[in-house]
């Protein structure tokens, strides 16, 4: 688990919108599929796309289209499929942006069945 995500794993099944976008880094939370159903105010502001068109669509093939790949989306969709996701690795966005270094850190809180993406700026 990178450093950066550490502080709010011990309360991922409950945490608020508040919450989330007091966080300095991104937090996407998605269910299996990768349909977004929490999309914080950072990543908004790193991707450039409100909240609101973000949140009910897919976060791999609507939204964040750049990671619709194996590095990305298959390291997800392996996670998922084995019940076991906390894998990190760089990764640059590209897509509606110019080229952003980040640190990726995929994660499934197994407490409370959920899926997170947490991304932070390098």
């Amino acid at each position: 688990m990178e450093d950066f995500a550490k502080g709010i794993l011990y309360n991922l099944g409950y945490l608020s919108r508040d919450q989330a976008d007091a966080a300095n880094f991104g937090i996407v939370k998605v269910d299996d599929q990768g349909q977004i159903l929490l999309y914080n105010r950072y990543e908004s502001e790193l991707a450039g796309v409100p909240v609101a068109s973000a949140e009910g669509k897919n976060f791999f093939t609507q939204v964040a289209i750049c990671t619709n790949n194996r590095l990305f989306f298959g390291k997800f969709k392996d996670g998922v499929a084995s019940g076991h996701l906390d894998v990190s690795f760089n990764y640059v966005f590209t897509y509606k942006m110019k080229p952003t270094n980040v640190i990726i850190q995929l994660y499934r809180d197994q407490a409370s069945s959920t899926n997170w993406i947490f991304v932070k700026k390098k």
